[in-house]
């Protein structure tokens, strides 16, 4: 293997931490990307005189396209060579983030995004894998801490940073920063990158690849569309329907197959089952302070978007800070206590958010919500890397490939879920209090337009607190389900590898 050692797990002695280092960057700006976009959406409205359903899919069809080449990232990472996947991948991020840049249209604009999406989507696994292979399972914890400082910080970075960017400069400079940084990474991989994990000579099943982008498509679309469509909509029903069945039938050809695109089997490894139950409930969870704050801050307060992204700053800040520290702490004591004691910091937080109020101040907030993403920081990583931690080494990529997708798929129901409850509460709510200002008003007075006016703010102000508040106590019981599960967490050593035959291509 080009003169490296291996240990007993099957990493290599000596970490290669030239290359993981390239694959931090890669992954650092393709996951930054994801989010630098939302704040510029008004903007990208205006100068191409598009609706805000129209806009929307610049970040929709991002994330279907993520939704869509994850589940193949299996394929792709065991059959060529890591430095040829991120050469590719890297490449076709560049380009995509050029054509943004200049992009004469809406439409442009959204392909330039799918391109970008295309190569984002590959990086996160491909970097995960490289990690999960280049450590033995007890330096693990504190290389996945380092990978959780990418995975963590950039997406919550972005929409600080696009809110400064924006206010100061066009759109199109959210693209510019990136270009540079993205061509280097690129140039810096063709010279420097060396392959380090294994390849297998296996076949690309176009029907499982087919049906995997309808099931995960279709889901991730339908419910990404319910918070604005509702649920009566077809937009929504339908996708959903569809991607329930091509999501059935794409397991049971998985179940099949000798060699199926992503491995389901893995559910047979009982932490690895645990920690994905975890993650999948954490992931609807989180959201609810990442989807509800924006709206609570902007809507009923009036914040501005740059202020909005600077209460959320700090938050992001530890959260980075404290994912190295939390690895090396998993190193030591291992996952259970970890995740039980961020669980209980993450569902007390959560339960002062659902007692918000039309005047709670600032710093108020920019704490509670730093002390949610400190609770948060212990629980997301140290969950995923002990349920890795059980698999062989050659169901690595199964087991990452299925991480990453499920986590999309999870956002989007959990995004669904809290914004439909909230908006059902706050409609519910608002005939409440405008039945109750009726009856308080003396009979036979009708008051002015202007009154009514703003006694229809009022009520729409307070009903959507309730609403808010409603759809974080939801999260509370969503989050109280996780902790209930991390309590049956154990130590785990990866299982024995079958006997097959591997081959390295350099």
């Amino acid at each position: 293997m080009g003169g490296k050692c291996m240990n007993t797990q099957g990493a290599v002695e000596k970490p290669p931490y030239g290359v993981i280092a390239i694959l931090f960057v890669g992954a650092f700006v393709s996951i930054l990307n994801e989010t630098l976009l939302n704040v510029a959406l008004p903007s990208i409205m205006k100068e191409f005189d598009a609706s805000a359903s129209a806009v929307q899919w610049l970040s929709t069809g991002y994330m279907l396209v993520n939704g869509v080449l994850i589940p193949a990232s299996a394929f792709f990472v065991q059959k060529f060579t890591n430095r040829k996947l991120f050469i590719l991948a890297m490449s076709l991020f560049t380009v995509g983030t050029v054509l943004a840049s200049f992009a004469p249209s809406l439409g442009v604009l959204l392909a330039a995004r799918m391109i970008q999406a295309s190569g984002s989507a590959i990086m996160m696994p491909l970097l995960m894998n490289v990690m999960l292979f280049s450590f033995p399972v007890e330096r693990r914890g504190a290389a996945m801490g380092l990978f959780g400082l990418v995975m963590i910080t950039a997406p919550a970075i972005g929409p600080t940073l696009s809110g400064w960017l924006i206010e100061h400069y066009s759109w199109r400079t959210l693209f510019d920063v990136v270009i540079p940084i993205a061509a280097i990474t690129l140039l810096f991989s063709i010279f420097k990158l060396k392959n380090v994990t294994p390849q297998r000579n296996i076949k690309l099943d176009i029907l499982s690849l087919i049906l995997s982008s309808i099931g995960f498509g279709g889901l991730l679309y339908g419910f990404s569309s319910a918070g604005e469509k509702g649920w009566d909509s077809v937009y929504v029903d339908i996708p959903i329907a569809v991607g329930l069945i091509g999501l059935l039938l794409f397991i049971f050809r998985q179940l099949r197959l000798d060699e199926p695109l992503l491995e389901f089997r893995i559910y047979r490894y009982p932490m690895f089952a645990l920690s994905s139950a975890i993650s999948v409930v954490l992931s609807m969870a989180m959201f609810s302070a990442m989807l509800l704050m924006p709206i609570y801050v902007q809507t009923l307060r009036g914040i501005s978007p740059l202020h909005s992204g600077m209460l959320m700053l700090p938050g992001a800040l530890v959260m980075g800070l404290m994912s190295p520290i939390t690895g090396k702490l998993f190193d030591k004591f291992g996952a259970r206590i970890l995740a039980v004691s961020g669980l209980i910091v993450t569902i007390y937080t959560t339960h002062l958010f659902s007692n918000l109020t039309l005047d709670t101040s600032y710093s108020y907030l920019m704490i509670l919500y730093t002390l949610r993403m400190f609770g948060m920081s212990m629980v997301m990583m140290p969950v995923m890397t002990n349920g890795l931690n059980q698999l062989p080494q050659s169901m690595n990529p199964h087991g990452t490939a299925m991480n990453n997708t499920l986590q999309q798929v999870s956002g989007a129901v959990g995004s669904a879920f809290l914004v439909t409850l909230m908006q059902n509460r706050t409609e519910s709510e608002a005939e409440k209090l405008a039945e109750a200002a009726m009856k308080e008003m003396p009979a036979g007075t009708q008051p002015d337009p202007a009154q009514m006016a703003e006694m229809k703010a009022h009520i729409m102000n307070e009903a959507m607190l309730h609403g808010i508040n409603f759809s974080f106590t939801i999260s509370v019981y969503i989050a109280l389900a996780a902790l209930i599960l991390a309590f049956f967490m154990k130590r785990v050593k990866p299982t024995k590898e079958p006997h097959k035959e591997h081959s390295l291509e350099m």
